[in-house]
């Protein structure tokens, strides 16, 4: 008789955005990946941006408390010029994350450019090249209707990798360093450009 398999982890992978939220349910069973999930939440039908945020939060409870993931991973918002859009990507991770500490779930952010360095080997592959990668790996359910979904899976499997890397903690803890290193240094920055007068040459 087969015995049964263990399974060790299950993550949960989100792609945030306010018009489609890519998600997958990766779950990994004797080191082998398994799709369990992958899919999107449309919301473009939906006016009320406070609606949309509401859903998310919501569709983000419902994930977890079906599948009992383990950890979630969850694509950091990028820098761009236009800064509504940013506040709005920054206001849907938010809600993710909220989600995911409601249920006590432990949750990991990973720049979009590590993400494409860790499927493909290139920070700055294409969605598509991405979807690619992952469609080689790995047995897809379903056909992805939106590269947001395998965006979503993407970062689940960039959190795998890193939690199978015996560095991967201290990989973290300098990655957070150098993150509050820049940052303060980015404040510093901005401070003696508008402040001129009040550094001492």
């Amino acid at each position: 008789m087969e015995e049964n398999k263990a399974i060790e982890k299950i993550i949960l992978g989100i792609d945030p955005g306010t018009r489609i939220l890519g998600y997958s349910v990766l779950e990994i069973v004797d080191d082998k990946p398994r799709i369990l999930v992958l899919d999107v939440l449309y919301l473009r039908q939906m006016a009320d941006f406070k609606l949309r945020i509401k859903k998310i939060f919501d569709t983000t409870l419902r994930i977890i408390d079906t599948f009992h993931p383990d950890h979630l991973a969850i694509e950091a918002p990028f820098f761009g010029k236009n800064v509504q859009s940013m506040l709005k990507l920054g206001r849907a991770q938010g809600v993710a994350i909220a989600a995911a500490m409601s249920r006590d779930l432990p949750y990991s952010e990973y720049e979009p450019s590590t993400i494409k360095q860790t499927v493909t080997g290139n920070g700055q592959a294409s969605k598509e090249q991405v979807a690619m990668m992952l469609r080689s790996q790995m047995e897809f359910p379903d056909e992805p209707r939106y590269l947001d979904a395998t965006d979503a899976l993407a970062v689940a499997y960039t959190c795998l990798m890193e939690q199978s890397n015996p560095l991967a903690d201290i990989r973290q803890q300098l990655a957070v360093k150098r993150k509050k290193t820049k940052s303060r240094r980015q404040s510093w920055a901005e401070f003696v450009n508008f402040n001129p007068d009040r550094v001492e040459g």
